[in-house]
């Protein structure tokens, strides 16, 4: 059993430790508040363009502008990771990461993936599995769309020019501070909705070019937007609920060392007692 000292020591560093996570999880609440309203309104806009967007996909012609569309034997596929620049936020970041390998290695056997990382636990670790072609980890220092739509224009025209001829998005989907999501999406080509589009009259004002090269690419920036907004609310629901865990099994970790410490105490008092007692006994004697 370890001395009396030893075992305060543990115990002050353990109260150190359970101050420090306590922090995290106010903070990461106060951030998960806000980057979870902020999903909340977005998602149903961003879901409506993106149905609106695979309906007039699927009436656009090659000679009309369609190029987000188009159709290609697979050969080279880009996977774009969103995962997180800090950890102590469970599964978060492994999640995303095994879901990532997992799918490349299922779905495309075979073929040349490449990772565009959107995070740098990500890069770190997928770098290991795949070729990273990109790393844009300082994105959630400022995380607006504006700044989003950079990363996005530069997937569009990787997939324009014809270096990749598909290109998916992999991230955590927030449900609630326990709950996240992976999900795999499909960013380009766009997904056309058959059957329904072809029963569906447009009429394009100004012209259906004009819609081709305006709303598509809003449309393309705004899912990449709303999946790292989505990442975002996850990494702090993620990174609250992990330090809540902790500070929970920190104290119940300190209430046994003080249980121990205690005892440890109580046998010491009762030796020094026993040898007082023996002492004076043989002084009599």
């Amino acid at each position: 059993m370890a001395n009396l000292k030893e075992i305060r020591n543990r115990i002050t560093s353990i109260g150190s430790t359970m101050q420090i996570t306590s922090a995290m999880k106010m903070v990461s609440a106060a951030k998960l508040k806000k980057a979870q309203d902020a999903i909340t309104q977005m998602r149903p806009y961003a879901n409506k363009l993106t149905q609106l967007l695979q309906s007039l996909s699927a009436t656009l012609d090659a000679d009309a502008g369609g190029a987000f569309s188009e159709q290609r034997e697979i050969s080279k596929v880009l996977l774009v990771a969103i995962t997180s620049n800090r950890g102590l936020c469970g599964g978060f970041n492994s999640s995303v990461i095994k879901g990532t390998i997992k799918h490349a290695a299922a779905a495309y056997k075979g073929k040349e993936v490449d990772i565009y990382a959107i995070g740098k636990k990500g890069n770190d670790l997928l770098s290991k599995h795949f070729t990273v072609i990109e790393n844009k980890s300082e994105v959630f220092d400022d995380l607006t769309f504006d700044n989003v739509a950079v990363i996005a224009q530069q997937i569009m025209d990787l997939y324009v020019d014809g270096a990749y001829d598909k290109v998916e998005i992999i991230y955590n989907q927030f449900k609630n501070a326990a709950t996240q999501i992976v999900q795999t999406e499909e960013f380009l080509p766009i997904e056309k909705i058959e059957g329904e589009a072809d029963n569906t009259d447009y009429i394009f004002e100004p012209n259906k070019e004009k819609i081709v090269l305006e709303l598509i690419p809003r449309s393309l920036k705004t899912q990449l937007y709303k999946a790292v907004r989505d990442s975002y609310a996850s990494e702090h629901g993620a990174r609250m609920t992990a330090m809540h865990k902790a500070t929970d099994n920190a104290a119940e970790l300190r209430d046994d060392l003080l249980l121990t410490y205690n005892k440890a105490r109580q046998a010491a008092i009762t030796n020094e007692i026993l040898e007082i007692v023996g002492g004076a006994e043989a002084l009599k004697n």
